[in-house]
């Protein structure tokens, strides 16, 4: 667990806090104009939105809460590997940063009374004695130090702060593991006036209670959200079905779920999948939009082809009831023959049609009084 890893809780509860106390003082002014129908209608088309963000954050909440409970194994090694480097610069009270570390160490091992990692023994494996207090003129000193692979100075002893102040006896913290250096001892025995515990399980159980109690906190929390929630969903459905606006003490139901909870899930999954099918529809229909804008219209050489469009009007134009009281339909003129014609013509030909269509659309939506040829719009006449 890293440094962002084990502040993610304490930073998520905090956060949590803060979200809850603002959603509560918005649903304490909704509870509160409701009873008033002027100040209510206001807060109306925001109820649903509100109640769906609670229903989330009622969710983060609950995950938060089991996080908590099941943050023990990270926690563990986490612990474990903190103190290891806590023991290891115990020594280096000369070196800028890590001067405190053995007061820190001291004074944890005195409050949590308890000794090393996991035990007493852990120091027998670290140099905790600063070479700056070791004679290096002594035989003893420099036969340790030979005798270590990693030119350190081990013992069997430990840090005054590893003592038990409860024991009768003064305190042994050297030659700990050596009976015949101290008369009547044994360190086997449960007389050992030193810390058994390690002050890993002393820390663990320590933030283990202390992170039980917040997730129990954090739970009760969120059974209040729910209730909150939920007290809001009925005042919504109840003055959604109330009969006279004007008279709020008047009665109405209210309920939390308007069909089963099976049929609410149901329609709730339906309504996604519409969604879905909505948003994929949209993208498609925009592909193809642009595949069509990069398309440039061919001239086509079939001369029925060409004369469609005219098709189209008359098809618009007889599906026109009001058009179809007042106008008659014209007859389509023949398609030219264009096998003699050449090409260049061809094309200037086929254009035509087009240009037809489109002043035959524009002729039906302004009156003509003039006639230009025989297949001019003739007014109906009445049997």
């Amino acid at each position: 667990m890293d440094n962002s890893e084990s502040h993610f809780v304490p930073n998520s509860l905090i956060l949590m806090g803060i979200l809850s106390c603002a959603f509560n003082g918005f649903a304490g002014k909704i509870c509160y104009d409701s009873l008033d129908p002027a100040k209510f209608a206001k807060w109306k088309p925001l109820l649903k939105p509100y109640l769906a963000l609670c229903f989330f954050f009622n969710i983060l909440i609950f995950f938060i809460a089991l996080i908590c409970f099941l943050m023990r194994g990270s926690l563990e090694s986490t612990l474990a590997q903190g103190l290891k480097n806590g023991m290891k610069f115990y020594r280096d009270t000369d070196t800028p940063g890590r001067c405190f570390m053995k007061k820190t160490i001291d004074m944890l091992q005195i409050e949590f009374k308890c000794c090393g990692n996991n035990g007493f023994k852990d120091w027998f494996e670290i140099q905790w004695i600063s070479n700056r207090y070791l004679d290096f003129s002594s035989k003893e000193v420099k036969d340790r130090i030979k005798s270590n692979v990693d030119g350190r100075y081990l013992v069997d002893g430990v840090p005054f702060s590893c003592c038990n102040p409860s024991s009768p006896r003064p305190c042994i913290q050297y030659q700990v593991t050596n009976n015949s250096a101290h008369y009547s001892y044994d360190y086997q025995t449960e007389e050992l006036n030193l810390w058994r515990r390690g002050c890993r399980e002393a820390l663990l159980h320590y933030y283990s209670s202390m992170m039980s109690s917040m997730g129990a906190v954090v739970l009760l929390v969120w059974l209040f959200e729910m209730s909150v929630m939920v007290g809001l969903r009925l005042l919504h459905t109840s003055l959604e079905s109330i009969t006279n606006p004007e008279d709020p003490e008047c009665e109405s139901e209210g309920w939390i779920l308007e069909n089963s909870l099976k049929d609410t899930l149901k329609s709730a999954l339906e309504n996604l999948k519409k969604i879905g099918k909505f948003n994929q529809v949209e993208a498609d229909a925009e592909g193809a939009e642009g595949e069509e804008g990069g398309k440039t219209p061919a001239i086509t050489t079939d001369p029925q082809t060409a004369w469609a469009p005219l098709a189209g009007s008359k098809e618009r134009q007889g599906g026109s009831s009001a058009f179809r009281a007042r106008l008659h339909a014209p007859e389509l003129p023949a398609a030219p023959a264009l096998a003699t014609v050449p090409a260049a013509t061809q094309a200037t030909l086929l254009s035509y049609p087009r240009l037809i269509a489109t002043s035959f659309d524009q002729s039906l939506l302004v009156p003509q009084t003039k006639k230009r040829h025989s297949n001019e719009l003739k007014p109906l006449t009445g049997n």
